[in-house]
């Protein structure tokens, strides 16, 4: 970087701090920085949703993922939550959305799955700020314990909030351990999940299809992207027979339990 694109990006960073940066300013000069420098610079983000500075990589898929929980706010649909004590964030990316759960509940703890090599290293560093509250796992979910790889199929367009999963073949060598969702309740201690997120790129149509009647009883609200008809139809099909309000919000489906007190088995004579 010659000296003159030094002082502007300095002059832009100066500019940045004086007028606060907010979300939309901050990913805005964020933005312009971006391609003034080599790909994979670490640097930092700010928005008045976050305490802490959030890292991104120049480059990378990280700040469009930070206009949408950040600028967007797609999480706003969870607005009206006014406590949770448990969030699990299930295809984490690089914490943005951890970041986003943390602040908006102070009492709450994380736990955050993350299967890709490179987003797990800059979410452990989102986490960092907020102590024991959040924990991060490479791991990714599924449906059972299982060894999984990163699919060589180019998923949505490819970059870094784009990795689909797959089961490794028994002559294979694993990239990656299964977990499913029943296993990161017990992990936490809690006997409830406040808030599910899940973000994970297709796979959910295999954790709603096997398994998911061993903790969707014991989830209060349920925060999911669904990628294509069949995701879709599987999750409607096991979600149907529980207590769920359903509605979106952008591209996100909610599920709220009507009476997360009282509604622990699945409704009578639904198969």
């Amino acid at each position: 970087m010659d000296e003159s694109l030094i002082q502007r990006v300095r002059r832009m960073v100066a500019t940045a701090r004086l007028v606060g940066w907010s979300g939309p300013i901050s990913y805005w000069f964020a933005r312009r920085i971006s391609r003034m420098v080599a790909r994979g610079r670490r640097l930092p983000l700010r928005t008045r949703y976050a305490r802490a500075p959030l890292i991104f990589r120049t480059g990378t898929s990280d700040l469009d993922v930070f206009h949408q929980i950040f600028v967007d706010r797609e999480y706003r649909c969870l607005d009206d939550v006014t406590d949770a004590t448990l969030v699990i964030d299930c295809g984490a990316n690089v914490g943005y959305s951890a970041a986003y759960f943390l602040n908006r509940f102070p009492l709450c703890r994380l736990i955050a799955v993350e299967p890709e090599r490179g987003n797990f290293a800059i979410l452990g560093e989102n986490l960092r700020p907020f102590g024991n509250r959040g924990s991060a796992l490479q791991m990714g979910v599924w449906s059972r314990k299982v060894g999984l790889k990163i699919s060589e199929t180019k998923f949505g367009d490819g970059r870094e909030w784009a990795f689909s999963l797959e089961e490794a073949a028994p002559n294979e060598k694993s990239q990656i351990d299964g977990i499913d969702i029943a296993s990161l309740l017990n992990l936490s201690g809690c006997d409830r999940i406040s808030i599910l997120k899940i973000d994970i790129e297709g796979s959910e149509k295999r954790i709603f299809a096997e398994g998911a009647h061993d903790w969707l009883e014991r989830v209060d609200t349920l925060v999911i992207e669904l990628h294509g008809t069949e995701c879709h139809d599987v999750f409607q099909r096991a979600i149907s027979q529980y207590d769920f309000e359903l509605s979106t919000c952008d591209e996100l489906t909610i599920a709220r339990r009507r009476s997360p007190a009282a509604s622990t088995m699945p409704k009578r004579g639904v198969s």
